[in-house]
């Protein structure tokens, strides 16, 4: 299994955007449309550090932007891609206290920050600007860390992993979408004679093949990785055990491309696009590309089971949810009053856009914003289905222990490359359950 990271791919990363906090510009990969060359109204630039790699981001923070030139005349925004790398770049320009004026921030990353006062507090804006207000009520406890102040200002709510589906691919080769793991090795031995990848994986995130897993374990476990992160449970129960078995008996049968782990999303996206791959896992916000680009091709389906019975009952059992996430504050930063009441800013927009423009219905505020389309089908599939969920677990980024974080991410890229046995699997992950506890 590759590395995510080397040492000199973090350093040059660090070089890249601290060159670009230093002198204001974007990099070659940034938009041109974001990097603006302030007018001689505009004053104040500040730096932020936020995704910006495919239409679900793309789409809402260009809408945000825009909408802030128009509250904001006198602020730019200098925008640095977010790099794919589960946090490592965000945690080096901290080390060197280099931090962006705003930036994206998760559970793991804010409790990290708050040790060294690196992060600011956003209560009194937030009350201040109306964003409580505007807060759906199931989120008012989820925006606030353990000391009970808020470090950002979220826009994505409940957010679910959906398993995506090539339905003319499986229909081609005689096949249905899989519900027992039994059915699924069979769909792996009819694709791979077909020369289809039964499901591609953009494997170089530990963040996808974390959720992999959690859609194996939570057949058997509901709390799966989030019971692990509570310590409700411990990985060597036999549910965990089972999972991780079942994982790996599935990625030796060849169910993931080769290379899995050196799979970045792009080539994982243009494969199951381009009827390369029959199935491909994402979360829901991938359903407006699948939708555009696949159009009746494409459906998602329910994670397989180890029998009928359990499939049944576990097609309300999710992975995924919702976490303490979104635009964070450099408390460092010139202007960090006004850096805050942008981030502030820039969330209500971001919502407002993926409701509109993404038919995404899963945000924290209610803007009034109504979709300027009706919802794709397999969004108004899970729009209808959310009422019926029983339980959801956690992405990784909303894990609140770090020592977690990491060994699930690592551990299950070598679980699905086969670097690691199913044994080696729970020993590790186990280790740093243990260091977890200390």
């Amino acid at each position: 299994m590759a590395k995510k990271s080397t040492i000199w791919q973090i350093v040059l990363s660090f070089v890249l955007l601290f060159s670009q906090l230093l002198t204001g510009c974007a990099s070659d990969d940034s938009p041109a449309v974001i990097q603006e060359t302030p007018t001689e109204n505009e004053q104040i630039t500040l730096s932020i550090y936020a995704q910006y790699s495919q239409d679900d981001t793309r789409i809402p923070y260009d809408y945000a932007v825009d909408k802030l030139k128009e509250e904001y005349p006198d602020v730019t925004l200098n925008l640095i891609v977010q790099a794919e790398d589960d946090g490592e770049t965000l945690e080096t320009l901290a080390a060197i206290g280099q931090l962006p004026d705003i930036f994206q921030a998760n559970t793991n990353i804010i409790n990290m920050l708050r040790k060294n006062n690196q992060i600011m507090q956003l209560d009194e804006i937030a009350e201040s600007s109306g964003f409580l207000d505007k807060l759906y009520p199931r989120y008012q406890d989820m925006i606030y860390s353990d000391d009970g102040h808020m470090y950002c200002f979220p826009y994505a709510g409940d957010e679910y992993v959906l398993c995506y589906y090539n339905k003319t691919l499986f229909e081609q080769c005689g096949l249905k979408a899989p519900a027992t793991f039994e059915e699924l090795l069979h769909c792996i031995e009819v694709f791979r004679q077909n020369n289809v990848v039964p499901l591609a994986l953009f494997g170089q995130e530990g963040w996808v093949t974390a959720a992999m897993y959690d859609a194996i374990a939570t057949r058997f476990v509901p709390g799966g990785i989030r019971s692990l992160d509570q310590q409700e449970t411990t990985i060597t129960d036999g549910g965990y055990v089972t999972a991780a078995e079942i994982l790996s008996q599935l990625a030796k049968a060849g169910l993931f491309q080769a290379n899995v782990t050196n799979t970045n999303y792009e080539q994982a996206s243009k494969m199951f696009l381009n009827g390369k791959a029959a199935m491909f896992l994402n979360g829901q916000w991938y359903i407006p590309e699948a939708d555009q680009k696949m159009k009746e091709d494409v459906d998602w389906m329910f994670f397989p089971a180890l029998d009928m019975e359990a499939y049944e009952t576990g097609k309300t059992a999710f992975v995924g949810g919702g976490s303490n996430s979104g635009y964070a504050v450099n408390p460092d930063g010139e202007h960090a009053r006004l850096a805050g009441e942008v981030a502030e800013f820039l969330s209500e927009k971001y919502c407002e856009a993926k409701v509109m423009f993404r038919g995404n219905p899963m945000v924290t505020l209610d803007t009034g914003a109504e979709p300027v389309e009706e919802y794709q089908p397999m969004m108004q599939k899970l729009y209808e289905i959310m009422p019926q969920i029983t339980s959801a677990t956690i992405y990784t980024w909303g894990l609140e222990h770090a020592v977690l974080n990491e060994s699930i991410m690592a551990n299950t890229q070598g679980l699905v490359s086969g670097e690691y046995s199913p044994a080696e699997f729970t020993a590790n992950v186990s280790d740093a359950i243990s260091k977890m506890k200390e």
